[in-house]
């Protein structure tokens, strides 16, 4: 019965995020679907501010032609991430997807093994649904010590290497130890760094695209 009623959540949650949808060009375009937590939710933000938001007008602008879902979740992990994947490859049938999961593992302290694991397996899923899969990484300060520092920073590419997926090390790249780009929980990026986000997630998303 509980499987039951998470199954049946897991889909109504795929099929609210549509509504989230951004820059649409028709229901015969392929889908780029973002699967991420706060920071690709846009968390403190004003509605339409969000790099997902700015990534979609550019598609546009640019003569592409997607229909872009913002699948992200303020608070989510990797695990939420792989929980909800196969709901959301199956609503929407993606072209590419670009997984931005992860930091909320390293902020509660998880354990890397099964974040790894977690967005191998996102990744695996995707590739298997014919997505083509962009991870959006993340880099920890130095606080955190330098054994689990090494191990978070690390995984994005390990992950990407072995399932030859497109790598963005990590998504802060030029701003990251800018207080001045961050909201005042020094975590979430204020709407003039979502243009810097963008910046960093475009070179490496553009050669997954295809334009007309």
């Amino acid at each position: 019965m509980i499987v039951s009623h998470l199954r049946k959540w897991l889909f109504a949650l795929a099929a609210l995020s549509a509504l989230a949808s951004g820059g649409v060009r028709g229901a015969d375009a392929p889908v780029l679907l973002v699967v991420g937590d706060s920071i690709s939710a846009g968390y403190g933000l004003a509605a339409g501010q969000g790099w997902v938001t700015l990534l979609a007008e550019k598609l546009q602008a640019e003569g592409y032609r997607y229909n872009v879902v913002n699948a992200s979740l303020s608070g989510d992990t990797t695990a939420g991430g792989r929980a909800r994947m196969a709901a959301l490859l199956k609503t929407h049938r993606p072209a590419v997807v670009v997984v931005e999961l992860g930091g909320n593992d390293a902020l509660r302290g998880g354990n890397l093994g099964a974040t790894r694991a977690n967005l191998d397996a996102m990744v695996g899923d995707a590739q298997a649904a014919g997505a083509k899969v962009l991870i959006a990484g993340m880099q920890l300060p130095p606080n955190y010590g330098p054994a689990y520092v090494n191990e978070f920073n690390g995984l994005f590419g390990a992950v990407a290497r072995s399932r030859k997926a497109a790598l963005v090390p990590h998504v802060f790249e030029g701003f990251g130890e800018d207080l001045a780009q961050f909201q005042g929980d020094r975590i979430h990026p204020t709407a003039a760094a979502q243009a810097k986000i963008l910046a960093n997630i475009w070179p490496t998303l553009a050669p997954l695209l295809r334009k007309g």
